[in-house]
Formats: C-alpha cells, structure tokens, sequence
C-alpha cells in the first residue's frame, strides 16, 4: 500500500487597501505579511521550523499573482518548479471590483439582488459543482505525479473549502464565516494507494492571522 498526501493550500494575505472582492481580477499581491505567511509555510514543509522536512516532490499553484507569489518560497525551499494549473484558480464572481457588505457594500443596492436568488448554485458566480470538478482533476493529476510522496497545491479559499466539502460528502452550499481554511493553511487530503483515508489541516502560519480575521478576498 502507497501512502500520498496533497496539501491544497491557501495563498498569504493580499496587500488589498480598498477592500474590494479581487476574484480573479489581475494585479493583486502578497502584503508583507502574505509573504511572511508564505515564508513560514515554506520554512514548515522543508523542516526549518519544528517538526521533519515533509517530502514534496510536486508544487503546483492557480495563475493568479498572489498563488504565484505564495508558492515561491515553498519552490525555493524545497527546489521544486512551480506549475501553474488554471483548475486551481480562484472561483468566478460577479461581484468582483466591488465591496461587498449589508450595510455599505454592493448588497445595498436593487441592481445586484437577481445576483442572489440561488444561493444553492450560487448564481453569483461559479457553479460550486464546476469548482469541485476543476478542483479535483489537479488533485488527482498530482496525487499521480507524486505517487509515495506529498504535493502543495497553492489555490483560493472558496474552491479549497469546496473541494473538502465534496471530499467529506457533505453539503457544497454553507455560510462562508464558517469556513476552516485560513490563510496560508494547508487542507491535507491523504490517500492509501488510490483510497482517500483522511483529511487533515494545519495553521503553519496561525501566529501571523490578523487578529480580527477580516481580510477582504479569498
């Protein structure tokens, strides 16, 4: 029996000053903390911080600027080429470029309502179905390459949650406050030859979380 383990992993805080939805809208970075997130996690997986050097032999990460930015130090740690995979890019939105709140955001206004009347799909954006889907195929793609080993898969929040959702056959519509997928942590799907055994999480860069846990995005 071959023992695998795909870590999907979170990118580190956004520098993101207006508060805006970023989606998949292009040009949105790592603040310094994201990047001291990234740090951290890199420094983790190569066994620099307390506990052994975890064997990754593949790294994949979304297009976007910020999983770019966020796999670098894992690829200089670890000496892995990061590959890029559209499949791990952040969910579609409509709402993308706007604020997004009750009271001061776009959902004060009538014209954004008709956005909202299937929360189920959602109709905002992105089927969760579709995410799951995507999601799932690199998942499989890399468990393959790094039969025996461990890989990192540097995605977005939604698809990641949704991914585990699906993998632990529970309902993909849920109230967003409630997910467990922090920045920079990792969701650890292992596998005993092509079995899903367990589903894990860890926090390597829990000390760096604002405090309030209110960072705009995902």
């Amino acid at each position: 029996m071959v023992t695998t383990t795909v870590h999907l992993m979170r990118h580190g805080e956004v520098h993101n000053p207006e508060g805006v939805l970023y989606g998949r809208l292009p040009g949105y970075h790592l603040s310094e903390r994201g990047v001291a997130m990234a740090e951290k996690v890199a420094a983790y997986l190569a066994g620099q911080a307390d506990g052994p050097r975890r064997d990754v032999t593949v790294l994949y990460a979304s297009p976007l600027q910020r999983a770019q930015e966020t796999a670098a130090p894992i690829s200089a740690a670890l000496g892995l080429e990061i590959r890029t995979d559209p499949g791990l890019i952040e969910a579609e939105n409509a709402f993308e470029g706007l604020t997004f709140g009750v009271g001061d955001g776009s959902l004060r206004h009538p014209r954004h309502w008709p956005l909202l009347v299937n929360p189920f799909r959602p109709s905002w954006g992105e089927p969760y179905t579709e995410q799951v889907a995507r999601m799932v195929a690199v998942v499989e793609k890399a468990r393959d390459e790094a039969r025996g080993h461990e890989a990192v898969l540097v995605s977005h929040q939604l698809p990641v949650w949704i991914t585990r959702l699906a993998l632990e056959n529970r309902r993909l519509w849920h109230d967003p406050r409630r997910r467990q997928c922090s920045l920079a942590s990792l969701t650890s799907l292992t596998y005993d030859d092509d079995r899903l055994v367990g589903i894990g999480y860890t926090e390597p860069a829990a000390d760096l979380l604002p405090g309030a846990s209110a960072v705009a995005g995902a």
